[in-house]
This record gives C-alpha cells, sequence and structure tokens, in this order.
C-alpha cells in the first residue's frame, strides 16, 4: 500500500518540480531581459560611434536614460539658465535626439553614459548668428561637466525625487508596461537616487577646490581618490586643467601625454580615460578602444576659417623656426619632452597634483587583465605640445589662463587679470574666443587669474617670444593659423 502510494505520488512531484523550473526559469529570464540583457551599438561611421558610441561605463555608472531625460523638466531651478542640458554646453547635433559625448545603451533598460567625445569635442562660430561648427576630436571650449555631475547630486538630494513623481514625468515622455513600471518604481528610481546621494559624498572634496568651470577638468584627482584609492584627507592638490585634442594622434607617438607628461602610450590613455569614466576592467571594450585609436590617429586638425596674410605668414615662419620649432614642430627635438616646471615657469598645481604614488598604482591597477599599464609616470613640468590646430585650442597654457595667442606673447603682468571663457564666437581680431562684453558674460565662465591654481604666469621672456615687436609678433601669429 505504501509503495503504490508513493507510486501515485511521484507525476504528480514530477509535474510539480517541472512547473517550479519552469516558473523560476521565466522569473529568471523575465529578470535578465530587463536588467541584464545587452543590445549591442550599430554605427554608420567610426566619426560616429566617436561621438555616440560605448567605452564600456554603462552597466556601473550609465544614468537610467529616462530619469536623465525628464530631470532638467522637474528641476529647472537648479539649471545655470533656463534651458535643457545644452545650458552645460553639451553639444545637440541636427537629426539627434542625445548630445554629442554620450552613449545611449540597452542593458536591461536604456542607461545613458559618458564617453571620450564629451570633452573632446568643440565647436566655433564666425558669427553669433550662425549655427555652431562641430569639430570632433577638438577639445571642448563649452562643457562645464563639474556643473552637469552637481546638478544630479541636488536633484537627487531634492524630497521631490521621488518614484510617484518621476514616473508621472516619464509618463509625459513615453508609456511604460506595468512591469517597467513597477521596476522603475521599486529598484531603478530608488537605486539612482541611492547612487547619486553616494556620488555626492565621494566628490565632496571638490567644494574645497577652485570651480573647474568650462572647457576645464580636473582629470586625476578622481582617480587618485576614487579609482586609486588614494585617501585625500590632507591632500589639498588642484588638478584643474584645460581639455586638450584629440587629432593627429599618430604623429604623436611617443610624446608625453596629457599636460604633464604623465603617459607616453596613446593606448593606456585611452583606456584609462575609459576607466576614469566609469568603465570596469571587466566591462573595458579593448577592440572598440583600439578601433577608435586608430580613428584619432589620422583625423586632422580643422583649417583656419578665415582668410591668411600669405606674406605676414612668410614674415613669420623664420620667427617661429627661430623660437617655437624646438619644442612645438613636429620632429623638434624637444616637442613632446617634459620641459622642466623651472624652465617653463607656469602655474604649478596640476604637476604637483599628480604623485609617483598613483603613477605606482596605475601601473599595477591591470594585473590579472589582457590589457596593461606600464607607462605611467611622475614628471616635474609640462608637456611641450605640438601646435597642429592651435587656433582653435584657446584659452592657452594648461590651465587655460591667458584668452589669446596675442595675450600668451605678452609678459604675464599685461596678460588679462579677468576675463570669460565658454563662448565659442570665434575673435578674429585676436587669436581665440571672444571673451569680454555682455554675450562672453552670459554663456561664459568669469575666469579670475588670481585664483589658486588659476596663475597665467611663465611662458615669457626673450625665448618665448614676448619681447618680440608688434609686427614680428602679429606675423609669428600668422603663421601659426596654418598650423
Amino acid at each position: 500500500m505504501r509503495s503504490s502510494g508513493v507510486k501515485k505520488l511521484l507525476p504528480w512531484i514530477g509535474g510539480f518540480l517541472i512547473g517550479v523550473v519552469a516558473v523560476v526559469a521565466v522569473v529568471g529570464l523575465t529578470a535578465w531581459y530587463a536588467v541584464l540583457r545587452e543590445v549591442p551599438q550599430r554605427f554608420d561611421s567610426q566619426e560616429e560611434a566617436f561621438k555616440y558610441g560605448s567605452i564600456g561605463n554603462e552597466a556601473n555608472e550609465g544614468f537610467p536614460y529616462l530619469i536623465w531625460l525628464v530631470l532638467p523638466r522637474m528641476f529647472p531651478e537648479y539649471l545655470p539658465r533656463p534651458g535643457g542640458y545644452e545650458v552645460f554646453g553639451l553639444i545637440y547635433e541636427p537629426g539627434h535626439v542625445d548630445p554629442v559625448g554620450m552613449s545611449k545603451k540597452t542593458i536591461g533598460f536604456e542607461r545613458i553614459g559618458i564617453n571620450c567625445a564629451i570633452c573632446h569635442s568643440g565647436t566655433y562660430r564666425t558669427d553669433p548668428q550662425q549655427p555652431p561648427t562641430l569639430v570632433p576630436t577638438a577639445p571642448s571650449s563649452r562643457l562645464d561637466v563639474q556643473s552637469y555631475f552637481f546638478f544630479f547630486f541636488t536633484c537627487a538630494a531634492d524630497p521631490r525625487f521621488t518614484a510617484d513623481n518621476i514616473l508621472a514625468a516619464i509618463k509625459e515622455v513615453t508609456a511604460l508596461n506595468p512591469l517597467e513600471e513597477a521596476l522603475y518604481r521599486y529598484v531603478i528610481i530608488p537605486q539612482t537616487r541611492e547612487a547619486l546621494l553616494k556620488q555626492r559624498e565621494r566628490f565632496a572634496w571638490s567644494a574645497s577646490r577652485p570651480p573647474w568651470g568650462r572647457g576645464r577638468i580636473d582629470p586625476f584627482n578622481p582617480v587618485k581618490f576614487h579609482q586609486l584609492e588614494i585617501g585625500y584627507a590632507d591632500d589639498t592638490s588642484i588638478g584643474n586643467s584645460d581639455m586638450e585634442p584629440l587629432w593627429n594622434m599618430a604623429r604623436k607617438q611617443g610624446f608625453g601625454l596629457h599636460w604633464d607628461g604623465l603617459n607616453d602610450s596613446v593606448t593606456e590613455v585611452i583606456q584609462t580615460g575609459a576607466l576614469g569614466d566609469g568603465a570596469t576592467n571587466d566591462s573595458l571594450p579593448v577592440g572598440s578602444l583600439r578601433q577608435l585609436e586608430a580613428w584619432i590617429s589620422n583625423v586632422q586638425p580643422p583649417t583656419y576659417p578665415y582668410p591668411i596674410n600669405q606674406e605676414l605668414v612668410a614674415r613669420g615662419e623664420p620667427i617661429y623656426q627661430r623660437l617655437c620649432a624646438s619644442c612645438h614642430a613636429f620632429g623638434g627635438a624637444r616637442t613632446g619632452t617634459v620641459i622642466p616646471l623651472a624652465e617653463i615657469g607656469t602655474d604649478r598645481h596640476r604637476v604637483d597634483m599628480w604623485t609617483q604614488q598613483a603613477a605606482d598604482r596605475y601601473n599595477a591597477y591591470s594585473a590579472g587583465y589582457p590589457f596593461q599599464f606600464r607607462r605611467f609616470v611622475k614628471q616635474e613640468g609640462y608637456a611641450s605640445v605640438s601646435l597642429d590646430g592651435i587656433w582653435l585650442r584657446a584659452p592657452y597654457l594648461h590651465n587655460g589662463s591667458v584668452p589669446t595667442l596675442e595675450d600668451l606673447l605678452e609678459p604675464a603682468a599685461r596678460r588679462p587679470t579677468v576675463f570669460y571663457r565658454g563662448y565659442d564666437v570665434y575673435d578674429r581680431d585676436r587669436t581665440g574666443f571672444i571673451s569680454q562684453g555682455p554675450d562672453a558674460e552670459r554663456e561664459g565662465m568669469r575666469y579670475d587669474t588670481t585664483v589658486e591654481a588659476n596663475g597665467n604666469q611663465g611662458h615669457e621672456g626673450e625665448a618665448y617670444g614676448t619681447n618680440l615687436s608688434p609686427d614680428e609678433k602679429r606675423a609669428l601669429i600668422e603663421f601659426l593659423k596654418t598650423q
């Protein structure tokens, strides 16, 4: 009797177990689809991939796209002025919903993260009424990345950052099915708020430093303090520096890269840049980054957009060869090397920010992975950069403290003490962007060279052209426009 009963129960138990497995499988598949399913991106060109492609940070630090989309509408009072994300200097191309330098990718749900182009795509206008001309791989002169991040921190701290309010805002732009709504209500929105508040705590140190401002970033203090886990309680270093171009990189192999020449490998700089922007050792898309490196190797800087006086160019070239070429021409004896701080005399804060400990830790960071970092060093000066596309790289010096080339050829005492940076209308009379007047004040940031780490001293004296006559300076600058 007992054996017969067990036999009768076996089919029921088997069916029940099959049902349980099926339910678990459905739940697991649903969870994978909603949270982990990764959809590959597709682009028609490598330039499009540079502007909108992933560098592997969406899973770790990507922003839920729908929340990102509605926050400026929910919290307009936290924006610098009326508008959307463009008020932070993000660039929107015609025909694109999202800005250059942002990668939208589906990993379970749509997420958006930054990529290299957010800092390395610039614009210029030859007239205030002209649409901006986009130059991929140019340094951004408009982006205020610190204010962009702090906008999110402020939103997350607002008591109105709730599931009810955010879902109501999302439903104004798109419909959610019941599963999506539950996922946003109980998981995505609460976790996003928690993550932003933690990020606010992590970046609290930056409030004790001068603001980065438009066209500048402190790229390595966040790496030191967070990624490399070097404590910052007693570290008052300031790394604020201008964004740099990524064009013509094939000719810069072996150059000291970043402003202080802390690494001379383009491959390592690209990979660590992605890690610094939120990718992880496991998510780093090494193959895609290799393709990006191949592309930027051959991108050329744009030509100067105005007529050039060739007679002046001919007069300026020998001055350039005498004073500038050894440090700034491709093939120059010191081009791409690090010039000692005692010699160049510029503001030292950026040099002091990077430490030997940080270099050692970064070289050990990739241990156990198929990519390796070996080229990080501590330097005591600034790299002598090539001058390709120099007309579009204003303001000048590593911290962007000198608005035009004309100002750079003046002794520091005669350079502007206060100007406005972040306005992309070009100043044809002076080689740089318009940096004074109501338009520059409205769209730019006030730059005060008396603020710590904003100093505009250095790169002056007979060897640097500040003793040239006005006619010689004019000829030299006309030649530099051809570079």
